[in-house]
């Protein structure tokens, strides 16, 4: 008994020792955060610097003019250059109201057109005040007169103006496209008797060519055509007579008044009549 007792106490202090001599509990703990500050970046501002965009502006010292030069001697080319009657007219006219003055050339069935859409400011291109015009446009008062003129072949059966309303005549008349001569041709003799064509030039061309038997034209345009074809002669008497007058938008009134201004003093001191014998001898 003695000896179990012994054991038992000899096993108990041997647990004892074990249970004494076990590892420590080690607290792992992480290491304190720095307290140094925090170095925060200040954000960078990107701004960019607004971008104009300006369109080009517009000059209000300009005017500009809607023509056809191809109406010798009232407009036309010398070189680059558009010359003429109108085209000096309108230059005296520009510098009266303290501007320069802007030519376009186009068509001439575009220049009405041109002038109410504001692409020019008015149209000058021996043009006729016409009732079916004035629906559309405002017309200035009269600076020229002219007369509407037959071109005939030398020794055509049209003789006089008279010959073209004799009773079964069915000649063929040449015209430019929207000019008087082609609104009283067409009226007189019919739609599918009038031909029409972009300038007098190609006209005269038809009635060289024999396309068609006469052209009716302004009788200065007349002249210098017939100068330049041989054979062709212009009748002694007058198809009709007109005035000329400048085209304005019919909301420009403001405008309109200022060319009528201009036109009296310019025809008052003799500036237009010197304009015009210049080029009509």
């Amino acid at each position: 008994m003695k000896k179990i007792l012994s054991l038992v106490l000899a096993s108990m202090m041997l647990v004892c020792m074990l249970a004494s001599c076990g590892g420590e509990t080690v607290v792992t703990t992480d290491a304190p955060k720095n307290d140094a500050p925090e170095t925060t970046e200040a954000p960078v501002e990107t701004t960019e610097a607004p971008v104009e965009t300006t369109e080009a502006p517009v000059d209000d010292n300009v005017i500009i003019m809607a023509t056809n030069a191809y109406f010798q001697p009232y407009e036309y080319y010398e070189g680059d250059k558009i010359i003429g009657i109108d085209a000096e007219i309108a230059e005296a006219i520009a510098a009266k109201l303290g501007m320069t003055l802007q030519i376009a050339d186009m068509e001439f069935g575009s220049i009405i057109t041109a002038v109410m859409e504001g692409e020019a400011d008015f149209g000058m291109a021996g043009m006729t005040v016409t009732d079916e015009r004035l629906k559309s446009i405002n017309f200035t008062s009269s600076y020229a007169s002219g007369v509407q003129s037959i071109i005939v072949k030398e020794g055509s059966a049209i003789k006089s103006v008279d010959d073209l309303y004799a009773e079964g005549a069915t000649y063929k008349v040449g015209v430019q496209l929207a000019t008087t001569g082609d609104i009283y041709a067409s009226d007189d003799f019919g739609e599918e008797n009038v031909q029409r064509y972009s300038n007098g030039s190609e006209a005269v061309l038809a009635l060289v060519g024999g396309d068609v038997d006469c052209v009716i034209i302004d009788n200065e345009p007349a002249k210098a055509l017939v100068a330049e074809n041989e054979g062709l002669v212009i009748l002694d008497t007058a198809y009709a007579d007109e005035d000329y007058a400048i085209c304005v938008a019919k909301e420009n009134t403001e405008l309109l008044d200022k060319l009528n201004v201009a036109i009296d003093e310019l025809t008052a001191d003799g500036t237009i009549d010197a304009i015009v014998a210049k080029y009509i001898k």
